[in-house]
């Protein structure tokens, strides 16, 4: 079965710092037409960092969107033409002010591709060390050691609810059971 559809016509509306949007007219498999809204997003990174094999470090930061603070893995967004592995270490500087020896991939997922393009690379950061960076001048954060058991439980409590930090610690935990020493 052929599920593919074809962009017969595109429209931009908008065009922001962080996304744009845009109209694409489509002709589906049965030969109909429709519309969809894409935020077109260059990609993102998303960072558990581990103090030790026990604590992860967690930011607790403003969402407008959610209408409120959040607790969640420092993440951030790909400039144009920096890869993934840059970009994490980047945001870890700037974020928590610690750089890591080493960086695990641990996935790469679209957001929500219903209607973004945005993929976001999650990584685990081992062995950090402190980075003497500058944050971003309109991010505040809070920095938040934890213990991943206690991380763990708070997605399932509810007080962590933002989807890459619930996919990163999960899949933290798990790298952490299999290289358990």
């Amino acid at each position: 079965m052929d599920l593919n559809e074809a962009v017969t016509g595109s429209v931009r509306i908008y065009e922001g710092r962080i996304i744009n949007l845009r109209v694409d007219d489509v002709t589906l498999p049965d030969g109909k037409s429709s519309k969809r809204e894409v935020i077109e997003h260059g990609g993102a990174v998303a960072i558990v960092p581990m103090a030790d094999h026990d604590t992860v470090i967690l930011v607790r930061q403003f969402r407008l969107p959610a209408g409120g603070p959040l607790l969640e893995i420092p993440a951030g967004g790909i400039e144009k033409g920096e890869n993934p592995e840059t970009c994490a270490r980047r945001e870890l500087a700037e974020e928590i002010k610690q750089v890591p020896e080493t960086l695990i991939p641990l996935y790469e997922a679209y957001v929500a591709p219903g209607y973004t393009t945005e993929k976001i690379y999650g990584f685990l950061a081992l062995n950090l060390s402190d980075a003497p960076e500058d944050g971003d001048e309109d991010e505040f954060v809070e920095i938040v050691p934890m213990p991943l058991t206690e991380a763990i439980a708070a997605i399932a409590t509810g007080e962590i609810q933002d989807m890459k930090t619930i996919a990163g610690l999960t899949l933290a935990a798990r790298w952490r059971e299999a290289n358990r020493k």
